[in-house]
């Protein structure tokens, strides 16, 4: 279990670096080098289109990998997801600006985004279901949270490379060429990923099963249709409060408040950092006290927290933007560090790579692509202190919370090929 939960930790780490890599070049340069002849606001709202075209590519790249992994296996589907966002990742890098090609460079970017987020849509289900389908149900939660902590750590090596670049280079140099230094160092990334998957064996549930389903998606639509709503309603908070810490609210103290670069990313990795750390300490408790409870909380908290968090972003003060971020990010762990064993337990087996993956990569539809837009938007007609963006966030955190009401208990649900006694 330790070296497969490795494994599947690397690997999402890696492919989330290449989406992060994205979001945080979309807050501090894609803007000027790509929309040039578009105002500072319509340029930055420009990117984060870009950025929200990969959210919109999840949910397809997740019924196609989750047709293969539920008709061919979980295994397959983390090589191939793996090599297409690590090889489109590369790309964005090697993309020409504006002022070299004209319109064809916004278009190559988007189609490499697109492709960015098709490759991820594939990779969580793939690992979250290998690493859920091998743990032992009494320590189900605890397993599974290992890619649940991937993200985290590829966000903190996406910001850490970025910090570095914006350290030792000028700013006419970081938007020249040091911006897609990142983006070039997912290959060597990519190839590493996969040389720890190499050798991981397939799920034994999906071995143990004698019928696999012709094609997932319609059977899902036929009959899970009402819980992949369901789950995408609940999931949307999560992605909405994340964005709104890592993208927006960098763009926003950097354009708005004058806060510098470097400072504001330290500020958000150094938050991010604790919520990884708290990641598999939640897992444990979904494990004894169940995962919908730890849900409910963290929603209820992201709810309460909204106003708070942005009144202290426009502080414009380090530590007071960290706590803001800091008590975000421990209500958004408080759910998703228990997702990875909370989703494959809600779908049958035939179908769960593709239910469970369609269901989380909708919520990043609605929570991910539209929050640095929306948010964006608000923030230019408000104030010193955008209390819009509190109430957009408060409303998503409200639709999650009652999502989340609707949907059982699921702790000692059958998931393993062989269930312990206890469980």
């Amino acid at each position: 279990m330790l070296r497969l939960a490795a494994a599947a930790l690397a690997g999402t780490a890696i492919e989330f670096y290449d989406f992060f890599i994205y979001g945080t070049a979309a807050a501090l340069v894609l803007g000027p080098l790509f929309f040039p002849t578009f105002s500072p606001l319509a340029g930055t709202l420009a990117a984060f289109g870009t950025f929200g075209v990969g959210f919109v590519a999840r949910p397809l790249g997740s019924v196609l990998f989750g047709h293969i992994g539920d008709r061919h296996g979980r295994r397959p589907v983390l090589v191939v997801s793996l090599l297409l966002t690590g090889a489109s990742t590369v790309a964005v890098g090697c993309v020409p600006s504006y002022a070299s090609i004209g319109t064809a460079a916004p278009v190559l970017l988007l189609v490499l985004r697109f492709l960015q987020g098709l490759g991820l849509g594939g990779e969580w289900g793939g690992a979250v279901l290998l690493t859920a389908e091998h743990a032992p149900a009494d320590r189900r939660g605890l397993w599974s949270s290992f890619p649940q902590i991937g993200p985290a750590l590829g966000f903190v090596l996406a910001n850490g490379v970025i910090l570095a670049l914006s350290a030792m280079l000028s700013d006419a140099q970081f938007a020249a060429w040091g911006w897609r230094v990142p983006f070039w160092a997912a290959g060597v990334l990519a190839a590493a990923g996969l040389w720890l998957r190499s050798s991981l064996a397939e799920s034994p549930r999906f071995l143990e099963m004698r019928e696999h389903a012709r094609v997932p998606l319609v059977e899902v639509v036929r009959g899970h249709w009402r819980l992949v709503l369901l789950t995408a309603g609940a999931l949307s908070v999560g992605y909405a409060l994340f964005y709104a810490v890592t993208t927006w609210s960098l763009a926003y103290a950097t354009e708005r408040l004058g806060v510098s670069r470097t400072v504001m990313l330290a500020v958000i990795m150094a938050a991010v950092v604790v919520k990884g750390a708290l990641t598999p300490v939640v897992a444990v408790l979904s494990d004894r006290y169940g995962r919908r409870p730890l849900c409910l909380a963290g929603c209820a908290g992201a709810a309460v927290w909204m106003f708070p968090m942005i009144a202290l972003l426009s502080t414009g003060e380090p530590l007071l933007m960290f706590l803001g971020f800091l008590v975000a990010l421990i209500a958004f762990v408080t759910m998703f560090a228990v997702i990875a064993a909370y989703l494959p337990e809600l779908y049958e087996p035939r179908v769960r790579c593709t239910g469970a993956a369609v269901g989380y990569n909708l919520g990043g539809v609605v929570g991910g692509a539209l929050t640095p837009i929306v948010a964006t938007a608000i923030a230019e007609q408000s104030g010193r202190v955008p209390w819009g963006v509190a109430a957009y966030l408060t409303g998503i955190a409200l639709l999650s919370l009652g999502c989340f009401a609707l949907l059982p208990e699921t702790r000692f649900a059958k998931v393993t090929a062989v269930e312990p006694a206890t469980g």
